[in-house]
């Protein structure tokens, strides 16, 4: 089984489009949890853009015991007014995982994983950090990242890897008329994440997965690379259930993932 954690970013970027309370992101949690959902992610960013740091402290108060709250963020992120940083976010919150994120301020989203070669010194301390609070910790690397040993000697545990390339391939080679160019992409790009995945998993780490999945490549992706413990998905499942609704939504992602 794969467990299923739903991001609620959109819907905090909903609300602050118009400002108010509405929609809440912890009310959408706890519809998706009452669906079946087993973990909910959020990644506040500096600038506040979409989820905040109260956000955080309300679903960490208010989510039920044996959902899994996992945050993600930029762990050398500054501090700056309404943002006290990923670990105080994870020491106030007390989350059962935390993903590193190496992303920048200007990103729209997330769009690469860290380079084992280049994470600074201070990324063992940072990762000590978060463990002795109680969070696991997972990073976030790029598809056909097979160097994780750093990773492990560091104290990781997981890995998240970016499918972002995936579902962009999924999507070019959609369709019967698709070139076979196409599908080829479409391929190597499952072969680089689960190039990764083999090598965490030889390792010892555990394998996550995220970005840009929905329900039209999920499956296939599930089967292509063995042994996800869990994805997160935002982005998708909440433009799907503008249409079909939430609940049934998030049960056909259940469907997907074995939950």
């Amino acid at each position: 089984m794969t467990v299923l954690s739903v991001n609620v970013n959109k819907i905090a970027v909903l609300r602050n489009s118009r400002g108010g309370v509405l929609p809440s992101p912890l009310a959408v949690a706890l519809l998706c949890v009452e669906a079946g959902a087993r973990g909910i992610t959020v990644h506040p960013r500096p600038d506040a853009r979409h989820i905040t740091a109260a956000d955080v402290a309300e679903l960490a108060a208010k989510l039920p015991a044996g959902i899994e709250l996992n945050i993600e963020g930029n762990p050398f992120a500054p501090p700056r007014p309404g943002y006290p940083g990923l670990i105080a976010l994870v020491e106030q919150a007390r989350p059962a995982q935390v993903t590193f994120v190496p992303d920048g301020d200007g990103q729209i989203t997330s769009d690469h994983g860290f380079d084992p070669e280049a994470c600074p010194p201070s990324l063992v301390e940072q990762i000590g950090a978060c463990r002795l609070l109680g969070a696991r910790v997972s990073l976030f690397v790029g598809p056909g990242e097979t160097e994780l040993e750093l990773f492990v000697q560091a104290g990781a545990q997981r890995i998240e890897i970016y499918t972002g390339p995936y579902a962009e391939a999924w999507a070019a080679a959609a369709g019967s008329a698709a070139a076979p160019a196409a599908v080829q992409a479409r391929e190597d790009a499952l072969s680089a994440c689960r190039r990764t995945a083999a090598s965490a998993q030889a390792l010892g780490l555990g394998v996550n997965a995220g970005h840009d999945l929905s329900q039209q490549n999920l499956a296939a992706f599930l089967s292509g690379v063995p042994d996800v413990l869990e994805v997160s998905i935002g982005h998708a499942l909440v433009a799907e259930a503008l249409i079909d609704g939430l609940a049934p939504t998030v049960r056909r992602y259940l469907s997907l993932t074995g939950g």
